[in-house]
């Protein structure tokens, strides 16, 4: 296993052929509301427009707003997504292998394998895996095309009432299948807020009971170089190589890759799983962690005239389930009126968009990433 920094000097990926994107999002992806309740824990602002929202909630629907019930989609659809990442590996002169990976659904991939230009797009899944009080993600990469659907509604089954003698019959069946790639993703971030030491101890009994059947642990390019220190330490613990996972969610491609001189995917996920890994670390990511979750804030909260779906406003992207199961947008919850803290702050973002502001965004926040191994 080695890792590479795309600034080191003397560094060349004249000795690959291809480059391999793992771990990004497209708008079927639905990516949880509730890690506001967190923020709102660490952040003024953020309880303040959480506040204006949960008050404008109950104004017109007479009901208590639960995050837990909502979420929001990334805006580009899979074939765009599927472009961003190619195009930046054949910018390298690499030939591209590119595994979209959304949460517990395969509509983007299955969605490309009907394109003649994207048809051998592996089938990939986020799988959310609940483990005690919290949940882990796994990066499910190359499910068999034929069989993959009733593997993903097996898997939903087991995100919904978890089974310890599930959860290891289900692992033990995707280990089985030598094409395809499990990956623990971003594995030392407490993403559900239990606790250091409960996700440290989840952490360890999802090992314990699934380990064998783990392939790799990822380097996150959304997480700070710190934590994917840890991730590297763990993974040395367990015997498991790391490979890259980027993690994109908005219009930055993966910051993070893996190189190879397989050709296809299958044999990319066989190198891995007999311990050969080479990741490389792109140069943004010591653009400094803060600095690019605002970047993406801003893309997430930009216009898309040419969105997929026809979703071209962010409230559009935005979805939450009503107390009789009927799923709205924040459109149709708001109408054109949103409550006035979520309308000045979405108008400061998108004034950042703006060149002239995005750059004074970029240097006021200007922390570069520290990484050493």
């Amino acid at each position: 296993m080695r890792i590479h920094f795309q600034w080191s000097p003397g560094f060349s990926v004249e000795s690959f052929c291809a480059g391999v994107s793992l771990h990004s999002h497209t708008l079927h992806s639905r990516e949880p509301l509730d890690f506001f309740y967190r923020a709102a824990k660490h952040s003024w602002l953020v309880r303040t427009l959480l506040r204006q929202v949960e008050q404008r909630y109950e104004a017109v629907q007479g009901a208590h707003l639960d995050l837990a019930r909502g979420w929001w989609t990334p805006p580009l659809a899979p074939l765009d997504a599927y472009n961003l990442e190619s195009d930046q590996i054949k910018a390298m002169g690499l030939s591209p292998l590119v595994s979209l990976t959304d949460h517990d659904n395969i509509e983007a991939p299955t969605s490309l394998q009907a394109v003649d230009a994207t048809r051998k797009i592996p089938v990939s899944i986020e799988w959310t895996v609940p483990i005690r009080d919290t949940f882990f993600h796994l990066g499910v990469h190359n499910l068999p095309p034929l069989r993959s659907r009733s593997i993903v509604s097996r898997m939903q089954e087991i995100t919904a009432k978890p089974k310890a003698a599930a959860l290891k019959e289900m692992f033990a069946a995707l280990h089985a299948s030598p094409g395809t790639l499990v990956v623990l993703n971003h594995p030392m971030w407490d993403e559900k807020g239990v606790g250091a030491d409960a996700h440290r101890a989840a952490l360890l009994d999802l090992l314990g009971q699934c380990g064998e059947c783990i392939h790799a642990i990822e380097l996150n390019g959304l997480r700070p170089w710190d934590e994917n220190r840890q991730a590297i330490l763990l993974g040395h613990t367990w015997s498991k190589p790391v490979v890259s996972g980027g993690d994109r969610h908005a219009l930055e491609p993966n910051v993070m890759l893996n190189l190879t001189n397989t050709t296809n995917f299958a044999e990319f996920a066989t190198q891995i799983r007999s311990g050969h890994s080479d990741v490389l670390v792109g140069s943004r990511y010591r653009e400094g962690h803060v600095a690019r979750i605002i970047q993406d804030v801003v893309d997430v909260l930009s216009t898309y005239q040419n969105h997929g779906l026809g979703w071209r406003e962010w409230p559009d992207r935005v979805f939450y389930m009503l107390e009789d199961e009927k799923i709205q947008s924040l459109s149709q919850i708001w109408g054109t009126r949103p409550p006035a803290p979520v309308a000045v702050f979405t108008g400061c973002m998108h004034l950042a968009g703006r060149a002239p502001w995005r750059q004074a965004l970029r240097t006021a926040t200007w922390r570069p990433e520290h990484v050493v191994l």
